[in-house]
């Protein structure tokens, strides 16, 4: 495929925005769409996408389109894609599928059908659990065949073998990160930070390393993969001279042995401090003003609410007493939570799915 094609990020719905926006600063001629993000491409695009993108959930390549009113005819011009181009005969692939609002209504005969077809015309064997998906959309009759080219979804760097209670995914941590303004040039503190995804995604904005860096991808299986290229377009840059340190703190001890061991692993080690303390004591690091960013319990999950009021009240009253000057993202489902801290903060819309619960993020 030599000329360009649409290249889909897939990203957590409700931060399709923030999302389209770290696209366009990445060069890409990006915009949203339904359930996500699109932009025309090729394929070291489809690289770097994977590689750079900090809240993309996965990287679709949508290569093939036409309408089918019944398998029969999904069949015959399933058979009519270039798979040769797209597939290597020696590499297993998996068929997934899709059916809304068409005539064609049994997703599992459609992948079926697809599946069929490309073991057929390409010899390549077809298994569950292969490297390469191949993903069939039928809406309204429309057949739109894309290639998942991530794998293993983006928000697995690599790097955190240590998870907290509900912890909050790097691509979704990232992209609030984005919606407080966070640039990498200040500091950020996280008094509440499990296993240190805030810290570390700040760190790591800050010093320019890529989040995609040490882990495979789907699209080193596929035929037009050029090693050399890839090796070169993932080739380490120096790190960022920052200047600033990074800081998290956490009341539980399991927490804060995780968060270290997650940094070094991600190798910001060297700007990030994580100490065991609570909200009450938590005091102000040395330099200029910078962003608080929290991920504190939910009342949904609890029950009782009381106490979680006392805790946003003391989080509220230790910030306006030591943090003056300094930017505050809140993650919370529950609006009364929020003004139990008193800081005025505002919900950045729309809220987002977290842990089976929706939460937003509220910033000052």
């Amino acid at each position: 495929m030599d000329t360009p094609f649409e290249i889909y990020l897939v990203g957590t719905p409700g931060l399709e925005t923030p999302l389209c926006d770290e696209a366009r600063a990445a060069g890409f001629d990006a915009s949203v769409t339904e359930g996500g993000v699109a932009f025309m491409g090729s394929w070291p695009d489809v690289w770097r996408a994977n590689l750079t993108l900090r809240g993309a959930t996965r990287v679709l390549a949508r290569v093939a389109s036409f309408r089918a009113m019944h398998l029969a005819q999904l069949d015959k011009r399933a058979r009519k894609v270039e798979w040769a181009s797209l597939l290597r005969p020696d590499v297993p692939v998996t068929v997934e599928a899709s059916c809304k609002r068409s005539r064609i209504y049994h997703a599992g005969a459609a992948s079926q059908r697809v599946a069929t077809a490309i073991a057929e015309t390409l010899g390549a064997p077809i298994a569950e659990d292969a490297a390469v998906r191949v993903m069939v959309r039928i809406e309204d009759d429309l057949v739109t065949i894309s290639l998942d080219t991530t794998g293993e979804s983006l928000h697995k760097r690599g790097f955190k073998a240590g998870v907290a209670k509900a912890p909050m995914r790097e691509t979704m941590a990232a992209m609030f990160l984005r919606q407080c303004g966070y640039d990498g040039s200040q500091t950020v503190l996280d008094p509440m930070c499990g296993s240190g995804t805030f810290v570390i995604e700040a760190a790591e904005i800050a010093l320019g390393l890529m989040p995609g860096r040490s882990r495979s991808f789907a699209f080193e299986h596929l035929p037009g993969f050029d090693r050399a290229a890839w090796d070169v377009l993932r080739a380490p840059a120096p790190l960022r001279d920052t200047g600033l340190r990074f800081h998290g703190s956490d009341r539980d001890p399991g927490a804060v042995r995780m968060a270290r061991e997650n940094a070094e692993r991600s190798g910001v080690s060297a700007v990030v401090q994580f100490e065991q303390q609570s909200v009450e004591t938590l005091s102000r690091p040395d330099g200029p003003p910078g962003l608080i960013i929290i991920n504190p319990p939910y009342g949904t999950r609890i029950g009782n609410k009381a106490p979680l009021l006392g805790l946003y009240r003391t989080m509220g009253n230790v910030i306006r007493a030591k943090f003056a000057g300094w930017r505050v993202g809140i993650v919370t489902t529950d609006k009364e939570l929020i003004r139990a801290t008193g800081l005025g903060l505002e919900l950045v819309e729309p809220t987002v799915l977290h842990g089976g619960l929706r939460v937003g993020l509220w910033c000052a």
